[in-house]
């Protein structure tokens, strides 16, 4: 019995680092003009017409993507105090799960992105220590930076996505702990949107 729980702890710590591998290789891969925004202080002031999103002008329209390696990414998940820089895939599947974070539904366009994980310490392990009022952004392929505050972390039964889809949040970000026992659900409302490149 001890060898077993050996092997599977080896075997879990191997597949997060080939996880966060994956991840890496792919956060590299997406367009300069999602990495690097470049940044809007310090600029002058120019008139010109008012330029607005292609999200903006068709709000039910499908989200970007941009294809790395024959998976298709959305754009990019930032979480500052748990040092993450994520890409976000744009259709979730237990295989794409092993690679990044996934869209499980919704879109940032229309404020009710949901986005899951893996447990792994690179992926969303640390999700339930995200206290009240922190920041996370999610830039899509486009450039376009939504900003959101963490409002509400709570647990909910793993079979319970009709809840997570109806709660009405701007961003929700769930992972399952080791065992699959509940889900660990953080909600978080936009505070800030910001149009990049694209028109």
């Amino acid at each position: 019995m001890k060898c077993r729980r050996h092997f599977f702890t080896a075997y879990n710590l191997l597949d997060a680092r080939r996880a966060a591998d994956a991840a890496n290789h792919a956060l590299r891969e997406l367009t300069p003009e999602v990495r690097d925004l470049p940044p809007t202080e310090g600029k002058a002031e120019v008139e010109t017409e008012p330029v607005f999103p292609d999200y903006v002008l068709d709000p039910n329209m499908e989200m970007p993507v941009e294809n790395i390696d024959g998976i298709d990414y959305i754009g990019i998940l930032r979480i500052p105090s748990l040092d993450l820089e994520l890409p976000v895939i744009s259709q979730w599947s237990y295989p794409h799960l092993k690679t990044a974070p996934c869209r499980y539904a919704g879109s940032a366009d229309q404020n009710n992105l949901i986005i899951c994980a893996h447990n792994y310490t690179s992926h969303f392990g640390n999700l339930k220590k995200l206290p009240e009022g922190d920041s996370i952004t999610f830039t899509d392929v486009d450039g376009n930076v939504f900003t959101y505050e963490v409002e509400l972390l709570e647990t909910l039964h793993p079979v319970d996505t009709e809840e997570m889809e109806r709660g009405g949040w701007d961003l929700t970000l769930f992972t399952c702990p080791i065992g699959g026992a509940y889900r660990v659900t953080l909600c978080c409302s936009l505070v800030m949107e910001r149009g990049g490149g694209q028109g």
